[in-house]
């Protein structure tokens, strides 16, 4: 007897041999068969999709789960246009707070309020109290003078760790505003966070993730570095699980900060590397940082950025690159797949380089190295990734959250390179949906999924046409893309027998409205291991 018997549905099920299906069965969490392989058969529960389209369950290959969580707790800048609005915001929050209260906010975009916030104004604005405000790319923050002075900032006792940079200006004053590894200086006086505290962060995620339709999520960074929370922070995952609060199944990146020596091996204690877990909670690959970003200007480029910065503005690498070098290599050797964040096309030589010399040092046949990012993938990158088998995970919602901020960063000539689609796919790469949220105000898969097709930028540009994929390959990057990535693709990924029964379930199909319309459809239901983690009361799905 099957669990469930969902029936009346449009089903793309992204399985060439059966790629339409009116019916899904499942049994033990897994789909046993579709159409007339299960249309006969006795259910514990049938359900009547109503005509509703069946997508498998969407999956996000590079998001900040945890941060996102915090981020809900904090006064939201992302939609903040005007500097005396931002201000205000401040001082707002301030009057809540005791004198020693810290004000803290997310997702201010510098270019939509003309350039960073001014301290001596968060000064004022926030009454002397601590304030952090940090940007929408992650990769910077502003903060006020009394932060400055807790760092060691202004008297000069802080140390900057390497790949940082802490802004003076021409009066050789901080300015406040904290790029990179120099975030590292705030996260000391607030780091750890208490496991509760993640695990309620996890709760307030996964909640928002489920209404969009993500049954997979893969975590980019924890435990270590200025991107981790805690030590402990793979525990707010099982605390999150265990209370029943986390709705997706979840792969976990350990920042490479957090790896060490262990019995002549590289990894974390006890030996734990890649792929140890379950079906739900497992460790992926390790995380580490080669250069920043680009609408920062301190992702790690080959040719000076335009403007402003000069000929000697070529961003910054995340650490010595012998540094780098050492590390990949002895996760690498460890039995380590590896992620590395690598945005300016200067970071990706380098990468490209020491994957190459650890394929020929311990060949590992199939290991899936990634390229978090790969934002800025000159011609020739494409084939070597395809002869490494390394995965490029971009993010292509940045064209629009972001695209014109890039193309002022990159000039036109550039952008041909920035956030590719078609040319993966011609070069032999899967097309991998993520958003890197929360760098990005809206995060969802669909509206992911649009910008695939469409590559519009907030200001209406188009940013690289030829790069554009139709909806049914944007689909694939959110499911079988995302899932190839983790080395995931023959459980996930496809509505077939054999494959978890995590699906979706839309008011409309992504692969026949207008692109326009794409990031508007409605998430009606999802299920993970056919339960219901969103619309159980919609259709009376198990869970």
């Amino acid at each position: 007897m099957l669990d469930l018997l969902l029936r009346d549905v449009r089903a793309l099920t992204l399985n060439p041999a059966h790629p339409r299906a009116h019916t899904i069965g499942v049994l033990g969490g897994r789909i046993v068969g579709v159409d007339d392989e299960v249309a006969e058969l006795p259910a514990r529960h049938v359900v009547d999709g109503g005509g509703a389209t069946v997508t498998p369950g969407f999956s996000d290959a590079h998001n900040h789960m945890v941060w996102y969580g915090l981020s809900l707790a904090e006064t939201d800048l992302s939609t903040v246009t005007t500097p005396e609005a931002l201000y205000d915001v401040v001082a707002a929050e301030a009057a809540k707070l005791p004198a020693d209260g810290w004000v803290i906010g997310s997702g201010y975009d510098d270019f939509a309020l003309g350039g960073h916030p001014d301290r001596a104004a968060l000064d004022r604005a926030g009454g002397g109290r601590p304030v952090w405000l940090k940007h929408r790319s992650a990769h910077m923050a502003t903060v006020s003078t009394k932060i400055l002075e807790l760092t060691g900032v202004l008297d000069g006792s802080a140390s900057v760790p390497e790949g940082g940079v802490v802004e003076r200006g021409a009066d050789g004053e901080p300015t406040g505003l904290l790029a990179e590894q120099a975030q590292q200086l705030v996260d000391r006086l607030v780091k750890p966070y208490p496991v509760g505290e993640l695990a309620d962060a996890i709760t307030r995620a996964s909640a928002v993730y489920a209404t969009e339709g993500l049954t997979h999520v893969t975590e980019a960074g924890i435990g270590g570095g200025w991107i981790g929370h805690s030590p402990a922070e793979a525990a707010a995952y099982q605390v999150a699980r265990a209370r029943g609060d986390l709705k997706q199944r979840v792969e976990l990146m350990p920042a490479r900060e957090v790896l060490h020596e262990v019995d002549e091996a590289y990894g974390l204690d006890l030996g734990l590397r890649s792929g140890f877990g379950d079906e739900f909670l497992r460790i992926g690959p390790m995380k580490i940082f080669t250069d920043g970003a680009l609408s920062s200007r301190t992702a790690a480029v080959t040719a000076p950025f335009c403007g402003h910065g000069g000929s000697d503005d070529h961003g910054v690498l995340g650490d010595d690159p012998e540094v780098l070098r050492k590390a990949i290599l002895a996760a690498h050797h460890g039995g380590w797949r590896v992620a590395a964040h690598a945005i300016g096309d200067r970071a990706i030589d380098l990468t490209l380089d020491i994957f190459e010399q650890a394929q020929r040092e311990l060949p590992r046949p199939g290991v899936r190295h990634r390229i978090e990012h790969a934002a800025m993938t000159r011609p020739e990158h494409l084939e070597r990734m395809a002869a490494l088998d390394v995965v490029p995970v971009p993010q292509a919602r940045f064209l629009y959250e972001i695209g014109d901020t890039i193309a002022d960063a990159v000039g036109q000539e550039r952008m041909p390179w920035v956030y590719r689609s078609k040319s993966f796919v011609d070069a032999g790469l899967p097309v991998v949906g993520s958003s890197d949220r929360p760098c990005v105000s809206a995060g969802a898969p669909l509206l992911g999924m649009q910008s695939l097709v469409e590559r519009t930028t907030k200001s209406g540009a188009v940013a690289s046409p030829d790069e554009r994929v139709d909806a049914e390959q944007a689909l694939r990057a959110f499911t079988t893309g995302a899932a190839y990535a983790a080395g995931q693709e023959n459980v996930r990924g496809r509505l077939e027998r054999g494959m978890y029964a995590d699906l979706v379930l839309l008011d409309d199909d992504p692969t026949e409205v207008p692109s326009s319309k794409i990031g508007d459809i409605g998430v009606e239901a999802t299920l993970v291991a056919g339960e219901a983690a969103h619309g159980a009361d919609r259709f009376s799905f198990p869970g």
